[in-house]
């Protein structure tokens, strides 16, 4: 399997490469050149266990690494990291919770991002040299995209996070580890702003190949392939279940990295009849997939602050297929964007953008309603991300007699505050991991909102 850029302008590259790549050198985003299919394995994949699933999947993509390398870096992944399970799935009320907070930093974000710590230490030990991730966080990804790279051989790593803007709990998983090549950066800024600075300096060719830069953040193909494996598994869990054929997935998302991964299981053949796309009041997404128009708004400050994102930096890759895998139209309707801070797309005969997907938003005092009935009647505690994922499925699955999978992004203890303003309760979400850390030492630099602030720290650090 090759991989190609979404802007076209990039030789294809090995798995390999598109790893140690992050961001195409042309500004694109790295795309496999087809999408196989898996449509006629589906009887002998649902007999699997989690990590033998998901080699039968990604093997079909890093076609570079040796099958036994390959399958002892996912066995590895996803026993270690992951002692209670990777993605189990419960019945809730009316639905389906994949709870995906079972990893190392109670998020979803440690699926992918274990696998991306081994496998980034697997190429750089086969090739030599040292690899520098410079990545952005809204609030998960950087600590368990921290907590995949502490300590690893020729890594060092560096976050920004928006200053202020991230949960308390969030910050200290990130700034409690100490790791000699951890480097935790706050931006007088918002997450857009980190991302933007991200981008730029990774599309500094030049300063990229230097300072040896890569990503971990969802611009990366293996955060996003690593993705892909649990939708498979909890539609092949509820279609077990339920008896049903084919299921509904709500996915709260702001950054689109993580119902692309479904968009692709479902073009891969896996069982699942649409895509439910939650945003919270940062709703940039919502109104492309109900209107056709992508265009920038205020960023919100809200109780879940991982979706405080306006600019969705995966969303280039969903552009470049509705686009008919056309680099040209993808490298004109960017361009556009970022002059004018609006796209539109064609719509589709019945007036919608995509039948897969669709979306509905949810607003603060709603998130917590959710979270307050979900406590009251069912004893479950959702996190506030869940919680729009949640409201999100009610709003647009009810008489689908389809069964519905919700998201279940993080472990409601990394948001204690939003919880017990829902149900009036303290002490309501613990995890001794939280409890762990709050009174452990911390290390972080601020900078100001300047690519140029971050080049100079970066360069600083690496030359010691």
């Amino acid at each position: 399997m090759n991989y190609i850029s979404t802007r076209g302008q990039v030789e294809p590259v090995g798995f390999q490469d598109a790893v140690l790549m992050g961001l195409a050198d042309d500004g694109g985003l790295i795309i496999p050149e087809t999408i196989p299919s898996l449509a006629d394995r589906l009887d002998e994949l649902r007999t699997l266990a989690y990590p033998q699933l998901a080699y039968e999947i990604i093997s079909l993509f890093a076609t570079d690494i040796p099958a036994e390398k390959l399958r002892e870096i996912i066995e590895r992944t996803y026993g270690q990291a992951f002692p209670e399970g990777v993605a189990p799935v419960v019945p809730v009320g009316d639905l389906f919770v994949q709870e995906l907070w079972h990893g190392p930093t109670l998020a979803f974000k440690d699926v992918a991002l274990q696998l991306l710590g081994n496998l980034f230490e697997y190429i750089l030990t086969q090739r030599g040299g040292g690899l520098n991730i410079l990545g952005a966080t809204s609030g998960d990804t950087g600590s368990a995209a921290i907590y995949g790279c502490r300590g690893r051989r020729g890594l060092s790593i560096f976050i920004m996070h928006p200053r202020g803007r991230v949960s308390p709990i969030q910050h200290r998983q990130m700034t409690t580890v100490l790791d000699a090549n951890v480097h935790n950066i706050a931006i007088d800024g918002s997450f857009d702003d980190c991302q933007n600075i991200m981008k730029t300096l990774a599309a500094d060719l030049d300063f990229k190949r230097e300072y040896s830069l890569g990503a971990v953040n969802s611009i990366n193909w293996a955060r996003v392939l690593a993705q892909v494996v649990y939708y498979f598994s909890g539609s092949f869990d509820i279609c077990q279940a339920s008896g049903a054929q084919a299921i509904d997935v709500s996915v709260p998302t702001g950054n689109f990295g993580d119902i692309l991964a479904g968009w692709f299981a479902m073009k891969m053949g896996a069982p699942i009849r649409k895509l439910i796309l939650a945003t919270n009041e940062n709703d940039i997404l919502c109104r492309f997939f109900n209107t056709g128009e992508y265009s920038l708004g205020e960023v919100f400050h809200t109780l879940s602050p991982s979706m405080d994102i306006q600019v969705a930096s995966n969303f280039e890759r969903y552009l470049y297929y509705k686009l008919d895998s056309d680099p040209q139209a993808l490298r004109d309707i960017m361009s556009q964007f970022a002059r004018t801070g609006r796209l539109r797309v064609p719509l589709d005969d019945g007036g919608i953008v995509d039948t897969a997907i669709v979306a509905a938003r949810a607003d603060q005092q709603q998130v917590l309603d959710t979270i307050a009935r979900y406590h009251r009647q069912h004893g479950y505690v959702l996190d506030p991300h869940s919680a729009v994922g949640v409201f999100a499925a009610e709003q647009t699955s009810r008489g689908a007699g389809v069964p519905v999978m919700c998201l279940a992004t993080a472990h409601p203890a990394k948001f204690p505050a939003a919880i017990e303003q829902a149900t009036g309760l303290a002490q309501v979400a613990k995890h001794p991991a939280i409890d762990a850390i709050m009174n452990m030492e911390t290390r972080c630099v601020d900078l100001p909102n300047d690519k140029e602030a971050v080049r100079d720290f970066i360069k600083q650090t690496i030359a010691g």
